[in-house]
């Protein structure tokens, strides 16, 4: 059996400073392929994804995207685990996640223009706006009300959690916290949207969901894709450090989230949704 990758990988460099230089060791994020396979009680079996990883919460990281994409729930999984089909080869065995359904696999052909994933961006299950609201519905206004003090400490708090970043300087981060801002998961990737299907598939996995009572707090832009499974796990407020673009913008006012960017020391954007926001 192949040896299973870590977070981390250390290698030799060669550092320069001024006009000397020398060899040194380095930590850097590792960054391998995940390939994401669905069977069924019959025996059929399609792959639906392929995306480039930090290894280390894999099986979170299929259940979020599997619910981000609308494709299955907690209640839809059998179970999750390494694949050890005989068509794979050992070294390839720990960068494959099979996961059974209870029943028949979903409609799938939507899912061809989206085989491959990036850790960059990710692809979203829905081509547009319209195709979302075919399967979600506006989050509820809820009791969920955070002061500025609460967000200003966010994104220190995520920082904090952030074990791997601070070996590598090479992660992205999604936290999840409380209405009083406390702590209560978080999840480290090269991709911001897998640290988020990280997060998400930890409270799928865990009957945590719908997370109507907590805020998601990202490292970098806010992307649709983000807004995207965030309205899937039914948070209702999405903090950023950088900017949103405009479609993450447009889904959090047609769904009622709200989207908080440019959070840093004590200022912040509130592009929609700033009811939830007392102060």
């Amino acid at each position: 059996m192949s040896e299973r990758p870590g977070p981390t990988t250390r290698i030799r460099i060669t550092e320069l400073s001024g006009s000397s230089a020398r060899e040194r060791r380095d930590d850097l994020a590792t960054e391998e392929p995940l390939e994401l396979r669905l069977t069924a009680p019959d025996g059929t079996r399609k792959t639906v994804a392929i995306t480039m990883r930090t290894p280390g919460h894999d099986f979170e990281l299929a259940a979020g995207f599997l619910h981000g994409e609308g494709l299955a729930r907690h209640e839809d999984i059998a179970s999750i685990a390494y694949c050890t089909d005989e068509d794979l080869p050992p070294e390839a065995r720990y960068n494959t996640v099979t996961v059974r359904l209870r029943g028949p696999l979903p409609d799938l052909p939507v899912l061809d223009r989206h085989f491959l994933t990036s850790s960059a961006c990710g692809v979203c299950g829905s081509a547009s706006l319209d195709a979302l609201r075919d399967r979600c519905a506006a989050v509820p206004r809820g009791s969920l009300k955070l002061t500025p003090e609460v967000l200003y400490g966010l994104p220190g708090a995520l920082r904090a959690a952030q074990g791997v970043f601070g070996k590598t300087g090479g992660l992205h981060a999604a936290g999840l916290f409380s209405g009083d801002g406390t702590p209560v998961a978080a999840r480290e990737d090269v991709g911001r949207h897998n640290a988020v299907d990280k997060l998400v598939g930890w409270a799928s996995l865990t009957g945590r969901l719908p997370l109507a009572e907590h805020v998601l707090m990202v490292s970098g832009r806010t992307s649709y894709e983000i807004m995207q499974k965030a309205l899937a796990a039914g948070v209702p407020v999405v903090c950023a450090v950088s900017a949103p673009s405009s479609l993450a913008v447009e889904l959090a006012r047609e769904f009622g989230l709200t989207l908080v960017g440019f959070l840093r020391g004590e200022r912040c954007n509130v592009y929609a949704g700033v009811e939830r926001i007392i102060g």
